[in-house]
């Protein structure tokens, strides 16, 4: 399983913005500059995450960008939904959907909520503000009897 790119980028993005969370508001250009993410691309990302209510915007002198509630209430599954709809790892389980084959016999089909959920409670419980924290280093571990000469 993999996030689409948009999703990678509004998680990288978000976590730019949120390293400018002390009330300072950010543009988009800056964001893209800062993150490598291409302008076209951050600007469309802003648009999307300001309707999922995750960024605020606001025009004129002193205008920007700001994250819309405090980092630590807003996670990766919220910026994932915001970029690419309810998270469901098989089309099957979007309303409306019924172009698999296997769809009259399938047994699983009324798990996969289940599934699901257990991804989004993965996601939701990993802040925003984990992803502006430094990471610290695990040691490295290794057996010196299996290079003892």
């Amino acid at each position: 399983m993999r996030l689409s790119s948009m999703a990678d980028y509004a998680v990288v993005v978000m976590a730019a913005a949120a390293r400018h969370c002390g009330g300072a508001r950010v543009s988009a250009v800056q964001l893209a500059e800062e993150t490598g993410v291409p302008g076209p691309t951050v600007q469309k990302l802003v648009s999307r995450l300001a309707s999922a209510g995750l960024l605020r915007s606001s025009r004129g002198v002193g205008g920007g960008l700001k994250l819309a509630r405090p980092a630590a209430a807003i996670t990766v599954a919220d910026i994932v939904e915001a970029v690419e709809g309810p998270i469901a790892l098989t089309a099957c389980c979007d309303t409306g959907r019924h172009d698999c084959t296997l769809e009259s016999a399938c047994t699983v089909r009324p798990h996969w909520p289940l599934v699901n959920e257990a991804v989004r409670g993965a996601l939701a419980g990993v802040p925003l503000t984990r992803l502006v924290e430094m990471p610290t280093a695990a040691p490295l571990e290794h057996s010196t009897s299996e290079y003892a000469a």
